[in-house]
């Protein structure tokens, strides 16, 4: 598949190096945008990549590219999406999908209109480690699942610091980071919380630094999260069942889990990528492209706008709106 790239940050460059890495299943990079064409240029050069733009639109016209990868902002990945879907493009966009449930829904609305795929770039969701987890789940192994929680926080300064914050750009550590505790608990609990309680700290620009978010489930169940761009805590979580609980060392690069039964000995599972994650999720979209479907089975439109309404109900009971909304 012929993949184009809007914007050239960070994460661009992961997406980058797998596809390049992935060269032996037909995938491969077309061309990059950016509103800079120096970076484009350079961007191009990096990765060996043919064809370079200053602009999005001029990517999403060029006929050459079946899918592109949207890396660009929070507040810009709905018009940037709906760009490409315009363009006949299949879009594969980084978390959050958008800012709002309600933008998530417009989205898959007009893909189903044109019978293009689309999807967030949830990787995590698509990690062999997890389909293991969820047959345990699914199959009652150590009873039902009675509790679980996830912690994941870093520090980020200077202009960074800005770019993950500010409110015109849909910043905060909720949509940033929050966006992994939440949908890693809404993959283990397998519904929707019935109600919930959280704290939050704001920080100087207006937006969440800090937050701990219960959330209350049918027949008792509980969940638990926090997520800050303010403090190193690292990505742990731990899964409670009435037999047995299941730790993670790092559940958003989660390759590893640990397993303690009531009864029995304690086991280990390790089941590392075979390049860093994101290739699963590549390889879904591709398979599902593949055979004529404009949805993913594993991670579904109803997973993403279920997770993405939570946030919206927690920003809301924070009295928290974006400069860009």
């Amino acid at each position: 598949m012929n993949w184009g790239i809007i914007a050239t940050g960070n994460i661009a460059e992961k997406f980058a190096k797998t596809i390049n890495a992935m060269s032996d299943e037909n995938q491969r990079l077309a061309a990059v945008g950016s509103r800079s064409l120096e970076r484009a240029e350079e961007f191009a050069k990096k990765h060996g990549i043919e064809r370079f733009y200053s602009s999005y639109e001029e990517l999403a016209n060029d006929k050459q590219i079946d899918a592109v990868y949207i890396a660009t902002p929070n507040n810009l990945h709905f018009e940037n999406t709906m760009l490409c879907l315009n363009a006949g493009k299949h879009v594969l966009c980084e978390k959050p999908f958008t800012v709002s449930a309600k933008d998530c829904e417009e989205l898959y609305r007009a893909a189903d209109e044109k019978q293009l795929f689309i999807m967030e770039g949830f990787w995590i969701r698509f990690l062999p480690l997890y389909a293991e987890l969820l047959k345990i789940i699914k199959e009652k192994k150590y009873g039902e699942l009675r509790h679980a929680r996830c912690e994941y926080g870093f520090i980020a300064k200077g202009k960074r610091r800005e770019r993950k914050f500010l409110s015109e750009l849909a910043g905060g550590a909720l949509l940033d980071i929050g966006v992994y505790c939440l949908g890693f608990l809404h993959m283990v609990m397998g519904e929707e919380p019935e109600s919930f309680d959280t704290q939050v700290k704001f920080n100087e620009y207006g937006t969440d630094e800090y937050s701990v978010v219960q959330l209350a489930y049918p027949n008792g169940k509980t969940a638990h999260c926090l997520q800050t761009i303010g403090l190193n805590i690292e990505r742990r979580a731990a899964l409670y069942f009435d037999n047995a609980s299941i730790y993670f060392p790092d559940f958003q690069g989660a390759y590893s889990m640990t397993v303690k039964p009531v009864e029995g000995d304690e086991y280990t599972v390790d089941l590392p990528p075979q390049i860093n994650g994101f290739e699963y999720e590549i390889r879904e979209m591709t398979n599902c492209i593949k055979h004529g479907k404009i949805h993913s089975d594993i991670f579904t439109p109803k997973d993403n706008i279920a997770v993405l309404r939570l946030m919206d109900s927690i920003r809301n009971r924070w009295g928290l709106k974006f400069k860009c909304e």
